[in-house]
Parts: C-alpha cells; sequence; structure tokens
C-alpha cells in the first residue's frame, strides 16, 4: 500500500508540468491604478471650480477647433505590440496561449465595467453627448499598457516607458478631442490597469499545460 500510495502520487506531481512565471499579487502594485481612479472621483463633478471644468475651460480657449483620430487606432497599439514584439523577437514572459486567455479575461473585466458604469451614470460628455465616465479609450490603452509592460518590461527596460506613453496619448487626445473630462480619463487609466493586473493574478497557467518526460513509474518495486 505504501508502494502504491507512492507511485500514486508521483503520478499526480510529474504527469503535468505548469508554467511557473506567475505575476504575484503584492498590495503595493495596486496604489497606481486605484490612486488613479480615486483621483478621477475626486476631480468629478461640474462646478465652477472642478478640476473636470478647468481644464475643459483650457481646452477650449486654446484647442477649440482640434480634432483628431489617431485615439480611435492607438488605444489597440498596445495589444497589437503583445505580440508583435514577439514576432520581432523579443521574449514575452508568458507563451501565447495564456497570454491570450489572460487577454481575453482582463478585457472582459475591463469593458464590462467601463459599460456597466457608462449606462449606469449616464454621464455627459463636454460635446453634449452621453455616456461620458469612465473613458473606454483610455481604460482599453491602458490595460494594453499593462500587459506589454509585464511581459516585456523585465527584459527590455524601456517598453513600459513606450507603452504607458502611448496609453497616455490617448487620454491626452481623449480631452482634446473635446470627448471626456479629465475624471473620464484618469478613472479609465487606473480601472484598465487594475482591470489587467486582475486578470494575471488570477490565472492558472493551464492553457499550455504539457506532459512530464519523466517516467513517474521508475525506480519502483512492484
Amino acid at each position: 500500500m505504501i508502494m502504491f500510495g507512492n507511485v500514486l502520487f508521483a503520478q499526480q506531481k510529474d504527469s503535468l508540468q505548469l508554467h511557473n512565471s506567475r505575476f504575484e499579487f503584492q498590495y503595493k502594485k495596486m496604489y497606481v491604478p486605484v490612486g488613479l481612479m480615486m483621483t478621477g472621483v475626486i476631480a468629478g463633478g461640474h462646478g465652477k471650480n472642478s478640476w473636470n471644468n478647468q481644464v475643459a475651460a483650457e481646452r477650449n480657449k486654446n484647442f477649440s477647433n482640434f480634432q483628431n483620430h489617431a485615439d480611435d487606432y492607438l488605444q489597440f497599439a498596445p495589444f497589437v505590440a503583445v505580440y508583435g514584439f514577439e514576432f520581432a523577437g523579443m521574449k514575452p514572459k508568458t507563451d501565447w496561449k495564456n497570454r491570450t486567455a489572460i487577454l481575453i479575461k482582463g478585457q472582459i473585466i475591463n469593458l464590462g465595467l467601463v459599460l456597466i458604469l457608462k449606462n449606469t451614470l449616464k454621464e455627459t460628455r463636454p460635446d453634449g453627448t452621453a455616456l461620458s465616465f469612465p473613458s473606454g479609450h483610455t481604460a482599453n490603452a491602458f490595460a494594453g499598457a499593462t500587459m506589454l509592460s509585464i511581459e516585456y518590461g523585465k527584459d527590455y527596460k524601456w517598453v513600459p516607458y513606450a507603452a504607458y506613453g502611448v496609453a497616455s496619448t490617448v487620454g491626452v487626445l481623449r480631452i482634446a478631442n473635446n470627448r471626456h473630462y479629465l475624471s473620464d480619463v484618469l478613472f479609465g487609466a487606473g480601472l484598465g490597469i487594475l482591470s489587467m493586473k486582475v486578470a494575471y493574478w488570477t490565472h492558472q497557467y493551464k492553457w499550455n499545460a504539457t506532459k512530464s518526460a519523466h517516467d513517474p513509474f521508475a525506480g519502483n518495486i512492484y
């Protein structure tokens, strides 16, 4: 019975070789996204001295005729780079199967919450149209930037700067295009970052599990 138990234990331990490159949960990794979301809430409101109205007034004073659609495309750039960088020869943290699963999970959380908040709060945009808070473009861009930074940031130190630089540009363009207030952009940025981090923290890395080459029965006497 003892030998049989050892065999079963060996089978259970060695039959699958799971990916061990996990993104570990740490409270300090929540400071930035939660801080951005809280700042977005604080910046909310449309009083005369609110941050939202002050930024909107500056925009209307200096860039009243500004219109650019680059943000519609830039929001997807980090996600394209998540796979494009690997194709170019850079080594990501996670294999493509688990990476895709994480991306899908992160975007379900991210865009799901964006849609719920937009349709629940029904905030008016600076240009008078509906569903302003939070900024979906910004949330999408920062979710992609977070994924790109996690996948490549450790080995390629410049990647997070480039990724978050692109995401920040999307946020600025949303304000410059008179489509969002400052609060929409700040909250969207925090939501995008946090959503993707949650996707990594909760992922089990089972999509690319392979059978071990080690024979679990080797060395046992029957």
